[in-house]
């Protein structure tokens, strides 16, 4: 029977597997069953599956003698889409040795593969060549593309653009947003003849991520005709700045909800402090009927983590594991936050043991899970890994190093980390930094010295600072430093507790000897 009669039935299959397994039947019937439509049949079948296997697709296009070009497009389309985007290049390149040509359904997915602006430079040659540069889809990829690299190259290329072609103008508006550039984009966004519902959007969406929650509600109460979008657009900029009620003011008001909308809430609530909330929408969202995401189960296992719900949060990993859910970095990592963060770090060290591709977020989150848990051996080993991995220590991974150290006492191991953050990292450190080393010396009756640190440090301390210098000099007995202390944090904070404890502290100090320099020498472990 010729495959294009099996049409109907194959249409029928939902998986991937099911399409392998009467591919396999048919070539048992007929080795050679492919002509031009059957062929076109299984590919727009297969590629519309869930989950198409790449290499296997590529096989089917190994096995046609004239592969047309829409065979082509088809399989540079799904490898874009990919974790490896830039084979389609490879394929490209293929495409062409076979002296086929490209045509306008080739270019816009293929530029989206492209991970150098020499590759981008290239593929934009080939367009130039087909004689495709005017046309609009092409210049709008090209134009979102280039944002990212060359912002003055996507500018050329959208300056040749038609007035008509709205699609290109939103490119443009949405480059200039991503470099920051809310003022251009907004000069665009005012040039355009006609605008449709995403050019508000992203207008809208640009000021919102950068902050500037007036002019987003302003652009939004203007807007002629809304949807979603422009709802979740607000939602998300009054989550950008803190402001819950508003938020959830807007959650109700809105007439319709996406998945998206509830993430956005719940990222809201869990952001902020408001853990409880968040759970209680979760709730809301399981009764409304929406399946979870991963970003909601992210902002759930964060809520699980600031208020040490550690029953929510195995609730959530078992959802996971019974709903075959594949654990990727992202929600590994905050599966580790979440059991470091409620007491069972034997099973976050376990996950993240467990994560194939380990990214600084992942590293961080486990060795301050250590660090919480007095495990500080274990954290300072962990963090030399991690230097010997590709993942590169940022400004957070310090702060749980020497945390560790300042509560394990390893003063010269806490030394050694704060000069290695500039000269090794070029990490210039911040006022959480100076705080965990001033802890640290405070603890180890090293008071002289961490009182000399608060004076040339580049910037004024915290009250966090001074309350630890405090608490060492109410525990090493030094009301000298301790009076001098108390000054400086009721200057900074009136009402702060620790303010008063200077007058209890015990006049008859021990003697405190001179304080070490940092030396910038690695101690021996």
């Amino acid at each position: 029977m010729p495959m294009i009669h099996l049409h109907p039935l194959l249409q029928s299959f939902r998986s991937t597997t099911h399409l392998k397994q009467a591919h396999a039947r048919l070539l048992k019937l007929d080795p050679f069953p492919f002509d031009g439509r059957a062929a076109a049949h299984l590919f727009s079948l297969y590629f519309h599956s869930p989950c198409p296997d790449l290499s296997y697709a590529y096989n089917i296009l190994a096995a046609l003698h004239c592969p047309a070009p829409f065979h082509w497009n088809s399989l540079i389309h799904s490898i874009s889409a990919s974790k490896s985007p830039t084979q389609a290049l490879s394929l490209f390149r293929s495409m062409l040795h076979r002296g086929l040509k490209p045509n306008n359904h080739t270019f816009p997915c293929l530029l989206k593969s492209c991970p150098s602006l020499l590759h981008l430079a290239m593929i934009h040659a080939h367009v130039v060549k087909a004689g495709l540069d005017a046309d609009p889809y092409i210049q709008s990829a090209l134009i979102h593309m280039y944002s990212a690299k060359d912002l003055i190259a996507a500018r050329q290329v959208f300056n040749a653009c038609s007035k008509a072609q709205t699609f290109c103008w939103n490119a443009m508006i949405d480059g200039f947003i991503k470099n920051g550039e809310l003022d251009l984009a907004r000069a665009v966004f005012d040039r355009m003849e006609s605008r449709d519902v995403i050019s508000w959007n992203t207008m809208i969406n640009g000021y919102a991520i950068l902050g500037y929650l007036d002019q987003a509600k302003q652009l939004f109460v203007e807007m002629p005709q809304r949807n979603v979008v422009s709802w979740n657009c607000l939602l998300a900029g009054y989550a950008k700045c803190g402001e819950v009620d508003g938020a959830r003011r807007t959650f109700e008001e809105m007439p319709s909800r996406d998945v998206i909308s509830w993430n956005a809430m719940l990222s809201c609530y869990s952001q902020n402090g408001h853990s409880v909330e968040a759970l209680v929408l979760f709730d809301e969202m399981q009764c409304a009927g929406l399946k979870p995401t991963d970003a909601t189960l992210v902002s759930l296992l964060s809520a699980c983590s600031h208020i040490g719900a550690l029953s929510q949060g195995e609730c959530i990993h078992a959802f996971i594991k019974n709903n075959g859910i594949e654990l990727d970095t992202i929600l590994s990592t905050a599966l580790v936050d979440m059991y470091a963060k409620c007491g069972r770090i034997a099973e976050a060290s376990k996950i993240f043991h467990s994560i194939k591709h380990k990214d600084v977020l992942a590293w961080n989150a486990i060795i301050a899970g250590l660090a919480i848990h007095g495990l500080v051996d274990e954290a300072l080993s962990l963090f030399d890994e991690m230097v010997k991995s590709c993942a590169r220590p940022d400004d957070i991974t310090f702060v749980a190093v020497l945390s560790a150290c300042s509560h394990a006492g390893m003063v010269e191991e806490g030394r050694w980390l704060l000069t290695s953050m500039k000269g090794c990292y070029g990490i210039d450190p911040k006022v959480e930094h100076y705080g965990c080393i001033i802890d640290m010396l405070a603890r180890a009756g090293l008071l002289e010295e961490a009182m000399e640190l608060t004076q040339v440090m580049p910037m004024q301390p915290n009250a966090q600072a001074w309350g630890a210098l405090i608490g060492g000099c109410r525990i090493h007995r030094n009301s000298d430093v301790a009076e001098e202390v108390g000054k400086q944090l009721l200057d900074l904070q009136p009402k702060h507790s620790g303010s008063f404890c200077v007058c209890s502290a015990d006049t008859s100090s021990s003697p405190i000897s001179m304080p070490q320099q940092i030396d910038g020498k690695k101690p021996r472990h």
